[in-house]
């Protein structure tokens, strides 16, 4: 039908019509928030409709090509970065001393906890959505949002700036010991971000076209660079333990020359170099057999990475005293220190190495994490293709590889180091209290205010033990906490019943005791962190509030509740009418 001309002659702005159509159907979307947050805030899948109904929304499926190898070699190449370089010199020297690889034991057990509980979630929601899915399914959309976005922001910033670390160790790698000597200084920038880094831009670009290509081949590429890099951290091991001595680990001031709580606090820094094992839970639907094949991935590579970091550890304090040790580039001046000045140069090309490993599974994580996420609805649909002839995720591989290429230009590894800790940390934290509440509630079908009480005074004794040690208050206080603890899950273990695994599925063992202590370390190792850090977390949680309540919940209302409605109005109509006549249909 022709539109009628105005009166004056003018010609009618199609434009400014349909910009104002659009905002006043905004505005009218933005008032009916309040009802649309009570029925998605909430709103939960089951495993079975997210491996099958929400996976659909992809298009083509992954390919499923991967084997239990190729998950062992995700899981150390993600963890085996540049963290055990950066963190063990400096535990050494200032907070643990000799005993830095009881600080590594320590964390060990800590990030083992964490990945058990990763383990069972993956077998029973194996899609790929890690952190976000199984968060999902068992306390609803918004918890599940706030990890996926803190996974997000961890996997972006923790990339850039890695990618920056990449930069300097290469420098040293050819003998050139300034680690700005490859960025080129841009003026009128603020300090740090004027140093810009086109090698990290480049690597992380180079690795993008690469995951683009196909997860199976780049998977074969971490394979053979995580070979090379475990027979390197062969190479450092034995080097230590033959030219150095085991009387360097009681000089000069014995094991422990900082106490137990020096050797807590260390183990609160090295704990960060295990991130990384929770990329391989996002390689679900890209296996041959998920049930069988995760657990031994992400279980397996925490234990071989937990070996290795201990004996790394020990082999730097076989070479030198403690006392002695640097803070920065440890490993390269300890070689140096007993006459192996060549050997600094081996150290910064293995550490290039494993840099690059690091990069392509965590670059695999993070887009994998996105296209879930677009599925749900959260953030555009686009971002969920996958493309059917390379089975990848290519759009959200694309878009992020873009995002932590535009970050590791400008931005210093030190201004987001912290912001990574602690949302890394709450993840792994919101994952242990949803594996105790699915196992106690949505499987065993126990009252859900027991659950929640006990997860609450868990986390309330575990915080004040927190408090009371870094306060110093390592006496009754401290014991008085840990025997708080134990007592409530012994307690909790006793009274609320709790339904066995089906014996063909695997399932953490000793329930509730592993997540319970997961919990008890993660709250630990969160009260380590500064003051600025938990201020930039809050700053970032206000960020993806907001972001959900302008768009995501919107998004999701759309697709899920509109959506139900719209079908069941079909089926009504569709009904023959002397059905109808007999009474409303249930649907």
């Amino acid at each position: 039908m022709a539109v009628a001309a105005p009166v004056d002659g003018s010609v009618p702005n199609n434009n400014n019509n349909v910009n104002n159509t659009l905002f006043s159907r905004y505005l009218h979307t933005l008032k009916q928030t309040p009802h649309r947050l009570k029925k998605r805030v909430l709103a939960t899948w089951t495993p079975e409709q997210e491996s099958n109904e929400v996976r659909q929304r992809s298009g083509a499926d992954m390919m499923r090509k991967l084997q239990w190898y190729d998950l062992v070699a995700l899981g150390i190449g993600g963890m085996l970065g540049v963290g055990v370089f950066v963190t063990t010199g400096l535990v050494a020297h200032s907070k643990s001393g000799p005993a830095v690889f009881i600080s590594y034991i320590i964390a060990g057990i800590s990030a083992l906890l964490s990945s058990l509980c990763y383990a069972e979630f993956s077998i029973h929601v194996p899609v790929a959505g890690g952190a976000f899915s199984y968060l999902r399914v068992t306390f609803g959309e918004f918890v599940g949002y706030f990890a996926g976005a803190n996974i997000l922001m961890e996997y972006v910033l923790s990339n850039a700036a890695v990618g920056r670390s990449f930069t300097e160790y290469i420098s040293y790698t050819f003998g050139v010991e300034d680690p700005n000597s490859w960025r080129v200084e841009a003026v009128g920038l603020i300090k740090g971000y004027n140093m810009l880094d086109f090698p990290a831009v480049a690597l992380i670009l180079l690795l993008t076209l690469c995951l683009c290509h196909s997860t199976k081949e780049s998977s074969l590429v971490n394979l053979l660079m995580t070979v090379f890099h475990v027979i390197f951290f062969g190479f450092i091991i034995a080097a230590g333990f033959y030219n150095g001595s085991a009387s360097n680990l009681v000089k000069p001031s014995g094991l422990a020359p900082f106490g137990v709580k020096g050797v807590f606090d260390g183990a609160a820094i090295v704990y960060f170099s295990y991130l990384g094992y929770d990329s391989v839970s996002t390689m679900a639907e890209e296996i041959t057999n998920p049930s069988k094949l995760l657990p031994v991935g992400i279980i397996g590579s925490v234990m071989s990475v937990s070996v290795l970091y201990c004996l790394m550890a020990l082999s730097l304090c076989f070479m030198v005293p403690y006392n002695e040790i640097m803070e920065n580039a440890s490993f390269a001046i300890a070689f140096q220190k007993i006459g192996w000045k060549w050997a600094g140069n081996i150290v910064g090309a293995g550490a290039s190495l494993g840099i690059v490993a690091s990069l392509l599974v965590a670059m695999l994580g993070q887009a994998r994490y996105l296209c879930v996420m677009g599925r749900s609805g959260l953030v555009p649909a686009w971002l969920a293709k996958v493309h059917p002839s390379t089975g990848t995720p290519l759009n959200a591989t694309l878009f992020l590889g873009f995002c932590t290429a535009a970050i590791a230009l400008f931005t210093d590894l030190k201004i987001v180091i912290e912001l990574i800790s602690i949302g890394t940390l709450v993840v792994f934290y919101l994952v242990a209290n949803a594996l105790i509440y699915r196992r106690y509630v949505i499987v065993s079908k126990n009252p859900p205010w027991k659950v929640l009480a006990f997860l609450f005074l868990i986390s309330t004794t575990s915080l004040g033990f927190s408090v009371s040690w870094k306060h110093n208050q390592q006496n009754l206080l401290c014991i008085l906490f840990i025997a708080m603890t134990l007592g409530i899950t012994t307690l909790y273990s006793y009274i609320v019943p709790r339904l066995r695994q089906p014996s063909e599925l695997w399932g953490v063992p000793f329930m509730p005791w592993p997540p319970a202590i997961s919990i008890f370390l993660n709250v630990f190792l969160m009260t380590t962190l500064k003051k600025l850090s938990y201020l930039r977390f809050g700053i970032w949680t206000c960020l993806i509030t907001i972001f959900y309540v302008m768009y995501g919940v919107h998004s999701t209302y759309l697709a899920e509740e509109v959506k139900i409605k719209e079908n069941t109005d079909d089926r009504q109509l569709a009904e023959p009418k002397h059905i109808k006549n007999n009474g409303p249909s249930k649907v």
